[in-house]
């Protein structure tokens, strides 16, 4: 099969995940491990989260409403928190990747699930790296931002609004994303779905699909 479009998620596969950066404050704060994860995992498409990724809410109705949910989990973690811990670190090799399979002829695109907080579309901490994120997404031929754009994964419409941009099929399409529940909708409408659970075994499998050589990167 002869992919002509690669399509990334951001956090997660870009960038190293999130999730490790809730775990690290949840150890700190002594609170049960994954507590974020099952917070954000009940009422997925109608919780503060999903709200938040689709800016139908604010950074402080976010704030007050993820505290809530929370609480009814006998956690207390306020939404802020939560927020200080999304941007992740850069991987290079990931940056490399883009370039190379640009330079192969490859249509690149970038569907990330993120809020309308921090700085630009990695919602950055920092002047600095929100610039690197910002060079990093015109590698891209398209992005969509679930805050901007009003849906977000797993919805499929999201992958179609890719894949009508591109002007490609989901057949000839491969997608990457560190969550499962994020890969399903993309292989169920046709592309090939590769579950990040790093740098190194990304770059691997997304080489054996392409049928690229050893070493490739």
């Amino acid at each position: 099969m002869s992919y002509s479009a690669i399509i990334w998620d951001f956090g997660g596969v870009i960038t190293s995940s999130p999730f490790d950066a809730f775990n690290r404050m949840e150890e700190a704060r002594g609170m049960p491990v994954n507590s974020v994860r099952r917070i954000n995992a009940t009422n997925p498409d109608g919780n503060a989260w999903a709200l938040f990724e689709r800016a139908e809410i604010d950074a402080a109705q976010f704030d007050e409403l993820f505290a809530e949910e929370a609480r009814a989990m006998g956690v207390e973690l306020r939404g802020s928190d939560v927020l200080a811990c999304l941007s992740g670190d850069i991987r290079p090799k990931m940056v490399a990747a883009l370039d190379v399979l640009k330079s192969k002829g490859h249509k690149l695109g970038c569907i990330t699930n993120n809020v309308p907080a921090g700085k630009g579309a990695g919602m950055a901490g920092s002047e600095q790296k929100a610039m690197a994120i910002a060079d990093i997404m015109t590698r891209f031929d398209h992005v969509i931002e679930s805050s901007k754009a009003g849906v977000r994964k797993p919805d499929p419409r999201i992958y179609q609004m890719m894949c009508e941009t591109l002007d490609v099929e989901p057949a000839e399409c491969v997608y990457l994303d560190d969550l499962g529940i994020n890969c399903k909708p993309a292989a169920a409408l046709g592309m090939a779905a590769i579950k990040v659970t790093g740098e190194a075994q990304a770059l691997d499998d997304l080489g054996t699909v392409l049928e690229l050589q050893d070493g490739w990167l």
